[in-house]
Protein backbone atom coordinates (compact mmCIF):
# COMPACT_ATOMS: atom_id res chain seq x y z
CA UNK A 1 0.00 0.00 0.00
CA UNK A 2 2.93 2.37 0.51
CA UNK A 3 3.45 2.22 -3.25
CA UNK A 4 -0.13 3.41 -3.74
CA UNK A 5 0.49 6.34 -1.41
CA UNK A 6 3.57 7.26 -3.45
CA UNK A 7 1.45 7.36 -6.60
CA UNK A 8 -1.51 9.26 -5.11
CA UNK A 9 -2.39 12.33 -7.13
CA UNK A 10 -0.13 11.46 -10.06
CA UNK A 11 -1.77 12.87 -13.23
CA UNK A 12 -1.51 10.21 -15.92
CA UNK A 13 -2.45 10.76 -19.56
CA UNK A 14 -3.98 7.55 -20.90
CA UNK A 15 -3.78 6.99 -24.66
CA UNK A 16 -5.44 3.73 -25.73
CA UNK A 17 -7.74 2.98 -28.66
CA UNK A 18 -9.32 -0.22 -27.29
CA UNK A 19 -12.21 0.91 -25.08
CA UNK A 20 -12.12 -2.11 -22.75
CA UNK A 21 -8.36 -1.82 -22.25
CA UNK A 22 -8.71 1.91 -21.66
CA UNK A 23 -11.40 1.33 -19.02
CA UNK A 24 -9.23 -1.32 -17.34
CA UNK A 25 -6.25 1.07 -17.19
CA UNK A 26 -8.50 3.82 -15.80
CA UNK A 27 -9.76 1.45 -13.08
CA UNK A 28 -6.20 0.47 -12.19
CA UNK A 29 -5.14 4.12 -12.00
CA UNK A 30 -8.14 4.92 -9.79
CA UNK A 31 -7.19 2.03 -7.49
CA UNK A 32 -3.64 3.41 -7.30
CA UNK A 33 -4.91 6.88 -6.38
CA UNK A 34 -3.84 8.47 -9.65
CA UNK A 35 -5.78 11.08 -11.61
CA UNK A 36 -6.69 10.01 -15.15
CA UNK A 37 -6.06 12.61 -17.85
CA UNK A 38 -8.17 11.74 -20.88
CA UNK A 39 -8.34 9.04 -21.94
CA UNK A 40 -7.63 9.68 -25.61
CA UNK A 41 -8.23 7.08 -28.29
CA UNK A 42 -6.88 9.08 -31.26
CA UNK A 43 -3.54 10.78 -31.83
CA UNK A 44 -5.07 14.24 -32.40
CA UNK A 45 -7.02 13.99 -29.12
CA UNK A 46 -3.90 12.87 -27.27
CA UNK A 47 -1.77 15.70 -28.68
CA UNK A 48 -4.47 18.23 -27.73
CA UNK A 49 -4.54 16.87 -24.16
CA UNK A 50 -0.74 16.86 -23.93
CA UNK A 51 -0.73 20.51 -24.96
CA UNK A 52 -3.59 21.67 -22.73
CA UNK A 53 -3.95 19.44 -19.67
CA UNK A 54 -1.76 19.27 -16.59
CA UNK A 55 -0.09 15.89 -16.56
CA UNK A 56 2.84 14.26 -14.81
CA UNK A 57 3.34 11.28 -17.10
CA UNK A 58 1.62 9.17 -19.73
CA UNK A 59 0.82 5.58 -20.68
CA UNK A 60 0.83 5.31 -24.47
CA UNK A 61 -0.57 2.55 -26.66
CA UNK A 62 2.06 2.25 -29.41
CA UNK A 63 -0.50 1.77 -32.18
CA UNK A 64 -3.76 3.75 -32.33
CA UNK A 65 -5.90 2.14 -35.01
CA UNK A 66 -2.90 1.73 -37.29
CA UNK A 67 -1.45 5.14 -36.47
CA UNK A 68 1.87 5.14 -34.57
CA UNK A 69 2.00 7.09 -31.30
CA UNK A 70 5.51 8.42 -31.95
CA UNK A 71 4.58 12.08 -32.69
CA UNK A 72 3.06 12.25 -29.20
CA UNK A 73 6.10 10.53 -27.66
CA UNK A 74 8.30 13.19 -29.29
CA UNK A 75 6.06 15.98 -27.95
CA UNK A 76 6.08 14.56 -24.42
CA UNK A 77 9.86 14.09 -24.54
CA UNK A 78 10.26 17.74 -25.62
CA UNK A 79 8.02 18.84 -22.73
CA UNK A 80 9.99 16.72 -20.26
CA UNK A 81 6.98 14.54 -19.41
CA UNK A 82 8.00 10.90 -18.85
CA UNK A 83 5.95 8.15 -20.44
CA UNK A 84 5.67 4.41 -20.81
CA UNK A 85 4.58 2.46 -23.85
CA UNK A 86 1.84 -0.17 -23.59
CA UNK A 87 2.15 -2.81 -26.28
CA UNK A 88 1.78 -6.47 -26.96
CA UNK A 89 5.04 -6.46 -28.91
CA UNK A 90 7.54 -5.49 -26.20
CA UNK A 91 10.14 -3.02 -27.43
CA UNK A 92 10.23 -4.68 -30.88
CA UNK A 93 7.81 -2.06 -32.25
CA UNK A 94 9.71 0.92 -30.86
CA UNK A 95 12.00 3.32 -32.69
CA UNK A 96 15.67 3.47 -31.73
CA UNK A 97 15.10 6.77 -29.87
CA UNK A 98 12.41 5.10 -27.75
CA UNK A 99 14.42 2.03 -26.73
CA UNK A 100 15.05 2.17 -23.02
CA UNK A 101 11.67 3.77 -22.34
CA UNK A 102 9.53 1.80 -19.88
CA UNK A 103 7.32 -0.76 -21.65
CA UNK A 104 4.17 -2.32 -20.22
CA UNK A 105 3.77 -5.67 -21.95
CA UNK A 106 0.06 -6.21 -22.70
CA UNK A 107 -1.78 -7.72 -21.01
CA UNK A 108 -0.43 -6.26 -17.77
CA UNK A 109 -1.56 -6.29 -14.16
CA UNK A 110 -2.08 -3.46 -11.71
CA UNK A 111 1.24 -4.31 -10.02
CA UNK A 112 3.06 -3.91 -13.34
CA UNK A 113 1.39 -0.53 -13.89
CA UNK A 114 2.27 0.58 -10.35
CA UNK A 115 5.92 -0.41 -10.84
CA UNK A 116 6.21 1.53 -14.12
CA UNK A 117 4.40 4.55 -12.68
CA UNK A 118 6.87 4.49 -9.80
CA UNK A 119 9.71 4.70 -12.34
CA UNK A 120 7.97 7.57 -14.12
CA UNK A 121 7.22 9.40 -10.87
CA UNK A 122 10.93 9.26 -9.99
CA UNK A 123 11.61 11.12 -13.26
CA UNK A 124 8.94 13.73 -12.43
CA UNK A 125 10.58 14.54 -9.10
Amino acid sequence: MSNNAALAGLRVLVVEDEMMVSMLIEDMLDDLGCTVVGPASRLDEAVALANSAELDCAVLDVNLGGQPIFPLADLLRAKGAPFAFATGYGDAGLREVDRGSPVLQKPFREGDLARVLGELRAKVG
